[in-house]
């Protein structure tokens, strides 16, 4: 068994914003050499969550909305009446979504269905720079 990591950097520009990193985890996938095996996807932080998605306009608007009508912005959040940060809905946010994933290689290439996507996003109120490490293991070629 082989394992290969490295990391993704992403910059958000803050609540609600959503990346595709479909793309640069296939192609550390394909880097790896690893044929049959997993990618496990994982955002460092406490307010960024990772999944799959179908990558479309709508979709980035919809997500980050109904996560917001479940857990709005509120000051009555015990994180808020310790911290006065104005993100404890951004934790329970990234909570309930995660921070990670797992997707499943099978000859050298993610198995994801045809409009799922690996997305990021950010569910702090601000902008930040988001470490996120890729875990790639399986059975080379």
């Amino acid at each position: 068994m082989s394992v290969y990591q490295h990391e993704i950097v992403v910059r958000t520009a803050g609540h609600g914003d959503m990346h595709d990193l479909t793309d640069e985890v296939a192609t550390l996938v394909g880097q790896s050499g690893i044929e049959r095996g997993l990618a496990h996807v994982f955002n460092i932080g406490s307010t960024a969550a990772i999944g799959t998605i179908e990558f479309e306009p709508g979709l980035q608007r919809d997500l980050p909305d109904i996560l917001d009508k479940l857990m709005p912005p509120s000051r009555a959040y015990g994180h808020e009446q310790a911290w006065h940060d104005g993100n404890g809905h951004s934790h329970l946010q990234a909570t309930v979504l995660g921070p990670e994933l797992t997707v499943p290689i099978r000859d050298g290439r993610l198995l994801l269905g045809t409009w799922q996507q690996i997305f990021h996003l950010e569910c702090d109120v601000k902008p930040r720079e988001r470490r996120v490490v890729v875990t790639i293991l399986g059975e080379p070629a």
